[in-house]
C-alpha cells in the first residue's frame, strides 16, 4: 500500500491541473515532500450539522444508544481505527495515570483494528486499568454522535492526520476536547482545545485530569462555545463549493 501510494502520488503531482489539501498541515508537507508545479489549494472537510449537535434529538435517546452498546458508567472517548499513528498507546498510559483517582471514569475505544494495531492491543490487554478499557470496535453510524455528545471528552490524541474529523465532530456535540500539538487538529481546533505535544503520556492525563476537574468553570465554557463557533464554520456545502471552485480553475472555466 505506502509503495502504490508513493508512485500514484509522484505521478499525480506531476500530472495534475490543480490539488487540492484538506487542511494547511496537509498542504504544506504535499509542498515540502512533492514540490508540485501546479497551484496546492486548502479545503476543508464539513461536519454534519443535522447530526453532530450538542442536544439529543429526543429525550433519552442517547442513554438509549450508549445502552445499545453496553456503556453505562462516564467515560473518556477516543474515536478511530486502531492503529500507530492514533497515539492510542500514549492514551491509555496516561489513562493508567488517572485512574486510581477517577474510579468511575472509563476508557471507551471506538473504531475497527487497522494496521500494525498489535502493539496497541497489547497495551491495552497489560494496562493496570485493562478492566475500565471498552474496546467497541466499529461503531454504526447512527451512535456516533451519542457516543461523542456524552463523553466527558473526546481525546484524540493522533501523532498524524490529514484532517482529524473526529475532533471537529466533537467540538460540533459540544464535548470537550484534547488532541495533539503541531497536527491538522490543533490548526483545526485553536484554542477550542486543550493541546498535548504528541508522544507525552504524562502531559496528556494532566490535560484530560484538567478538563474533568474544570468542566464547569468559566475557562471551560469558555472552551467549548469557542468549538461550537469553529465547527460552525465548517459544512460540506461550503466544501463542495471550494472543489468546485478548483475544478473550474484546473480547467480554464
Amino acid at each position: 500500500k505506502v509503495a502504490w501510494f508513493r508512485a500514484a502520488l509522484g505521478y499525480s503531482v506531476r500530472h495534475a491541473a490543480g490539488i487540492v489539501g484538506v487542511s494547511e498541515t496537509t498542504a504544506g508537507r504535499l509542498r515540502a515532500i512533492l514540490s508540485p508545479r501546479c497551484p496546492v489549494a486548502v479545503v476543508a472537510h464539513g461536519v454534519d450539522h443535522a447530526r453532530f449537535v450538542p442536544d439529543e434529538p429526543e429525550p433519552g435517546a442517547d442513554q438509549k444508544a450508549l445502552a445499545g452498546l453496553g456503556l453505562r458508567r462516564p467515560y473518556l472517548l477516543h474515536l478511530g481505527t486502531i492503529e500507530p499513528r492514533k497515539g492510542i498507546v500514549d492514551l491509555v498510559a496516561a489513562f493508567d495515570l488517572l485512574a486510581p483517582d477517577n474510579l468511575d471514569l472509563d476508557l471507551v475505544l471506538a473504531g475497527g483494528v487497522g494496521w500494525k494495531a498489535q502493539a496497541t492491543l497489547d497495551a491495552v490487554a497489560t494496562a493496570q486499568a485493562a478492566d475500565r478499557i471498552r474496546q467497541l470496535g466499529y461503531v454504526p453510524e447512527a451512535s456516533v454522535p451519542s457516543l461523542l455528545r456524552q463523553a466527558r471528552a473526546v481525546v484524540y490524541p493522533s501523532l498524524e492526520e490529514g484532517f482529524g474529523l473526529p475532533a471537529l465532530e466533537a467540538m460540533a456535540c459540544g464535548t470537550p476536547l484534547v488532541t495533539t500539538s503541531g497536527t491538522a487538529m490543533a490548526e483545526l481546533a485553536g484554542e477550542s482545545a486543550l493541546l498535548v505535544p504528541p508522544g507525552q503520556p504524562q502531559a496528556l492525563a494532566a490535560a484530560i485530569e484538567s478538563l474533568i476537574v474544570s468542566q464547569a468553570s468559566p475557562q471551560a465554557t469558555a472552551r467549548l462555545m469557542t468549538g461550537l463557533e469553529v465547527a460552525a464554520r465548517y459544512t460540506w456545502q461550503a466544501c463542495a463549493e471550494g472543489h468546485l471552485r478548483i475544478y473550474r480553475q484546473a480547467a480554464g472555466a
